[in-house]
């Protein structure tokens, strides 16, 4: 076998730790695919990996009130952490107010509570909304809370242009795995493309939708679901912004997605390189895209939740290490690793940490951000690649039968194929075929009880108290034209954010926004549980 090496103009020189040098990416005669940074991506979206650049170490946090995450938040830029990832909490999620009787005993337990340009203004307090980049883990109600960001840097004096993140906004797998949703689908649809829309115009550096495989991984799904039905969805929502108008290569590069990272460590990194392959074919064959930044699949992965385990929970450090090396063989953009303690609670301070370090020592002593596409050439993991395309394509060609992913997910395709897969992989784990550490062998232990993180009840009631007094302080009558205005709108086909930034910038809640379009779009009601 004649290997070359490779020859990329950015990037620093690299070597082994015994002094061996190391090109950016290495190539073998023959090879089934072009190198990294050439169409279609297959082996890395960049021919220098990370030597110009890491990926960006971005901790997803967020609990109890806004003072105590923005806390959090400047502990973890201190300890190193690149970028921010805000959790919200569930009535924050569903578009529901802290006071609101479905937010009862809800409030600030997963996620931080936002229920106004106040509390998003407490949150970013402090932080450069201009250098450092904000990911959104919020999805029927996503227009909303980016707008109160794009509002709380207004009133820092911090032009939007200048702002960075991701919102996820990605509606469809709300109602194929997670259960988040607010309203029907195709009124979703138009939020979506929306705010695709205005960030065109007015957001030119955000990423206007984290399409997500993630949780339908979480639910159940295997590899190739988490691909085909990603990647489906991608495809409603650039249909759907063509169809409303946009061009193609206006918003495609702003385009970015969520990939679970599991314990198999050769098929995960496999997966990474296959969802590249697929969507850079989609992109210019379907689409026409001709932009190659329309073509490039970018993602952020996340170290799986659903593989925590409660029992024996510090053995989670060495699976999240595992996790976060398949994650960066496979060439991730953007990474969190989870804490060990999250089976539990919410993570604590020290769990965090040690989250956030485990992706410092990956990046920093193991060697494998020295090379793009490390584990390129391996027999394996050019098989799994393989197989992982055409089992990926097989399905997609099922949910374009169906007339595609909404179409697919009104039917409850995706819903009853991840039911099928999550119900297998429990029959395994039950039955002791599938092994899992600490829970059905090798179950006797000496760890010591971690201590848990843990939210009173007397932070819902001060939220539910800082409500009240924006009530009374505020203009009823803007608040209430706002609104009137909204109402209007979303009745018509004009693009809402405007309307909603309007309202908020009066000082509406979350709530009252929601509440105003769940008036004319009406609630989502399954025909299948999820």
């Amino acid at each position: 076998m004649n290997s070359e090496a490779g020859d990329a103009s950015e990037g620093s020189a690299a070597e082994t730790e015994s002094g061996l040098p190391l090109e950016p990416y290495y190539v073998e005669t023959g090879d089934p695919w072009p190198p990294p940074g050439d169409f279609p991506y297959t082996r890395g979206s960049r021919p220098e990996g990370y030597r110009s650049r890491l990926w960006t170490m971005r901790q997803y946090a967020g609990f109890g009130s806004a003072e105590q995450t923005n806390e959090r938040f400047h502990y973890l830029l201190r300890a190193g952490q690149t970028g921010l990832s805000v959790a919200f909490d569930l009535p924050t999620q569903m578009g529901y107010d802290s006071d609101d009787p479905m937010a009862r005993g809800e409030v600030g337990k997963v996620g931080v509570a936002i229920d106004s340009l106040d509390d998003m203004e407490l949150l970013t307090r402090g932080i450069p909304q201009d250098r450092v980049t904000t990911s959104m883990t919020i999805n029927a109600p996503a227009s909303v809370l980016l707008l109160l960001y794009e509002l709380a840097a207004e009133r820092k004096g911090i032009p939007a242009a200048l702002l960075g993140g991701t919102v996820q906004n990605d509606i469809l797998k709300e109602y194929a795995a997670r259960g988040t949703y607010i309203y029907p689908p195709r009124p979703s649809m138009r939020l979506v493309t929306d705010t695709f829309a205005y960030c065109a115009e007015h957001l030119p550096r955000w990423n206007t939708i984290s399409i997500s495989g993630y949780h339908m991984r979480e639910a159940g799904a295997t590899a190739p679901q988490e691909i085909a039905f990603t990647i489906s969805n991608g495809i409603a929502y650039v249909q759907a912004a063509v169809d409303a108008g946009l061009a193609i290569d206006d918003f495609a590069p702003r385009l970015s997605f969520f990939f679970n990272v599991s314990n198999d460590f050769f098929e995960e990194v496999a997966k990474f390189r296959a969802a590249r392959a697929i969507w850079a074919e989609v992109m210019r064959d379907r689409f026409g895209a001709r932009n190659p930044r329309s073509q490039v699949l970018r993602f952020h992965a996340q170290t799986s939740g659903a593989t925590l385990t409660a029992q024996q929970p510090l053995n989670n450090v060495v699976r999240v290490a595992l996790q976060a090396l398949a994650a960066v063989s496979g060439g991730t953009q953007s990474l969190h690793t989870n804490s060990y303690d999250e089976a539990l609670a919410l993570p604590s301070q020290q769990a965090a940490e040690i989250a956030l370090r485990t992706q410092q020592i990956v990046g920093l002593e193991s060697g494998a951000a020295n090379v793009a596409d490390p584990m390129g050439g391996s027999y394996l993991v050019e098989s799994l690649t393989h197989r992982l395309i055409e089992e990926s394509n097989a399905l997609m060609r099922r949910v374009d039968e169906l007339g595609g992913a909404v179409a697919a997910i009104e039917a409850g395709f995706y819903q009853r194929e991840i039911q099928d897969s999550a119900y297998r992989h429990q029959q395994l784990v039950e039955s002791g075929a599938r092994v899992i550490v600490g829970v059905n062998r090798f179950t006797e232990t000496s760890q010591p009880e971690v201590e848990t993180l843990r939210i009173g009840a007397e932070l819902e009631d001060e939220q539910v108290r800082r409500l009240s007094r924006l009530r009374a302080e505020r203009s009823h009558g803007d608040v209430d034209r706002a609104l009137d205005a909204l109402r209007r709108g979303a009745e018509g086909d004009a693009n809402l954010l405007p309307l909603l930034r309007d309202a908020l910038a009066a000082r509406a809640t979350v709530g009252e926004v929601c509440g105003a379009l769940r008036s004319v779009f009406g609630v989502y009601r399954p025909s299948v549980a999820v």
